[in-house]
């Protein structure tokens, strides 16, 4: 298959490359230590978190034992892992979907977990009720409100592939959780659009031919800087929401939240986000190979556009003012391609400069 090229624009770097499994979150600490992880989508994974050190060696995080997966010790070990978020408080905390291959999630082991980067030690670990980890739950990214409740609060998407998306929101000091804007149009697939990669549309096409519709809910997630307002996006949809977080807290329905979502701008389909401390708001543009910047007013420009950006997923930005981007093929896998893997090694963890600061 031949795949149209595009135009370059921008700088940016390589910074790390991977041979094996594909790789999607990416974290970056206060100090500068870089961490990967690769969920069970059909690759075979090592390790399911690794720290990236001297030469590009993929160390496992926090070591070997937690990367392989125990079936008598779900809560202490990896299943799949989908995200990653490096705090300010120098922790590191992993999102396990416990759903290899989307699959319905093992119960036991998908789990939001922290870890203390400066002993390297579980800190805690986080499971979910029946009634918020549905059977078609994907958890696929997160972030944080520290001055929200005790202890923090985190704000989780469910991209669900077969079921209603959502947001979770769960206490970090007593560990409930539940959900919000469950199944409502702006966390849903946009039904109206398919999705182009390389000139060629975004579908399910199985080794026989079938071709069926691609699938993914609410996927980006993002908090301003002042942690009033909420952002996130369908990865099948072209649109950025965002919801004042106060009301996400009040007695509404989700479909009276919906009301109060609101559009915007039209920036592209994206994967991850990711905001700088000056309210910045970074987005993947997979069908344009492309990262774009939104600015507070909902101002949209392109940042960098380059070959090399193939499928933007997760976004990191470091105290180096460096945004960090893993770019991993995910539309040339087999289930897109009629059972051909269409990718080619390596995947890539690139980096732009952009001179700003993490927003935590």
């Amino acid at each position: 298959m031949n795949f149209p090229k595009r135009r370059d624009t921008g700088e940016l770097e390589i910074a790390a490359t991977f041979s094996n499994a594909m790789p999607t979150g990416v974290a970056v600490s206060n100090s500068g230590r870089i961490f990967i992880n690769f969920p069970k989508w059909g690759d075979d994974v090592v390790a399911s978190v690794v720290e990236l050190k001297d030469n590009n060696m993929e160390e496992p995080y926090p070591n070997e034992q937690m990367n392989t997966y125990n079936s008598s010790q779900p809560k202490e070990t990896f299943l799949s892992v989908q995200a990653l978020f490096a705090d300010y408080l120098d922790r590191l905390w992993v999102l396990d979907t416990g759903a290899p291959f989307f699959d319905a999630p093992n119960r036991e082991a998908a789990k939001l977990v922290s870890i203390d980067l400066k002993t390297n030690k579980i800190l805690t670990s986080y499971t979910f009720p029946k009634d918020v980890l549905l059977d078609t739950t994907y958890l696929n990214d997160m972030r944080f409100d520290w001055e929200r409740g005790n202890t923090g609060t985190a704000y989780i998407t469910d991209s669900s592939v077969t079921g209603p998306g959502a947001i979770i929101i769960l206490d970090l000091e007593s560990g409930e959780s539940r959900r919000v804007l469950d199944g409502v149009r702006s966390t849903a697939v946009d039904e109206t659009i398919i999705p182009k990669v390389e000139g060629i549309p975004l579908q399910n096409k199985d080794e026989d031919g079938t071709i069926s519709k691609f699938h993914v809910a609410v996927d980006g997630i993002e908090l301003s800087p002042d942690k009033k307002t909420l952002y996130f996006c369908s990865l099948v949809g072209r649109y950025l929401y965002s919801i004042e977080t106060d009301l996400l807290f009040l007695d509404f329905t989700d479909e009276q939240l919906e009301s109060k979502v609101k559009t915007v701008v039209e920036k592209g389909s994206s994967d991850g986000l990711i905001m700088a401390s000056d309210g910045t708001l970074y987005a993947g543009d997979y069908e344009n190979n492309s990262i774009v910047a939104i600015d507070r007013n909902g101002v949209m420009e392109t940042v960098v556009q380059n070959d090399l950006v193939m499928w933007p997923d997760s976004m990191s930005i470091g105290m180096d003012g460096y945004l960090y981007v893993t770019a991993n093929q995910v539309h040339r896998q087999p289930g897109f391609n009629g059972g051909f893997d269409m990718r080619e090694r390596s995947y890539l963890l690139l980096k732009i400069k952009i001179n700003k600061v993490p927003s935590n």
